[in-house]
């Protein structure tokens, strides 16, 4: 058995596992993950949010070429986009770090998801409240940014940390541009050891376990609080 399960490759590179070379190179594995994560959630709650206004403006100018960009985004795997900014952001703007083709790619990809959380914290708003505050003399761009989005996005909140919990596992994506996050790292250390997978998988499995749980967990309690206040 101590041959079959011998997590000392974990406690050998549990630094390795967390940081990657940080500080004396780059960061990597579950840092970088996390990073990654975080970045391109904030950048997609803005992109995700502009997305779905304008795919509710009362404009067919604007709303069917947006409609078309989030459903052209939303048909195609992740991993295309991905090989998409990794060989189409240096071809239109010079080196760009890899790094930074993943968390665009991610970006786009995930504004695509929140757009239409967005469209339905808004739709679900009743009809009335936009009524009520036109015929206040709000136009109807104020009225949606004063009135309704703010009831919007209380609704919205828990499916955005469930939108976070899903960013986190396609993270892992990027290893197939070498970005050295936690998933790369730790095909890194199976590669050199060519020893111990099975412990070095179940280590990263219980990782990614552990994160999304805790953001679920967050997810469903801000549902709960949110849901306590409205009834109030």
């Amino acid at each position: 058995m101590d041959q079959l399960f011998n997590f000392s490759v974990i406690t050998n590179n549990f630094t390795y596992f967390m940081v990657g070379r940080f500080p004396h190179g780059p960061l990597g594995g579950l840092g970088l993950t996390i990073y990654l994560a975080v970045v391109a959630c904030l950048l997609s709650f803005f992109g995700g949010l502009i997305l779905g206004l304008l795919s509710l403006s009362r404009h067919a100018i604007i709303r069917y070429p947006t409609l078309a960009f989030i459903n052209l985004l939303r048909s195609m795997p992740l991993l295309m986009v991905i090989f998409w900014m990794y060989f189409l952001l240096p071809a239109l703007l010079g080196k760009v770090p890899e790094t930074q083709t993943v968390i665009m790619a991610l970006t786009l990809f995930t504004s695509a998801y929140m757009s239409r959380i967005v469209v339905a914290g808004v739709e679900g708003i009743p009809r009335g409240q936009m009524e009520a505050a036109m015929s206040t003399g709000l136009s109807h761009t104020q009225a949606m940014l004063y009135i309704i989005l703010p009831q919007g996005l209380r609704n919205m909140i828990p499916s955005f940390v469930n939108q976070f919990v899903s960013l986190i596992k396609d993270t892992s994506l990027a290893f197939i541009v070498g970005v050295s996050e936690l998933t790369h790292v730790a095909t890194q250390i199976n590669n050199r050891d060519m020893a111990y997978p099975t412990e070095i998988f179940i280590f990263i499995a219980l990782v990614y376990f552990l994160l999304c749980f805790a953001f679920t967990t967050l997810s469903r309690w801000l549902e709960k609080r949110l849901s306590w206040r409205k009834a109030i």
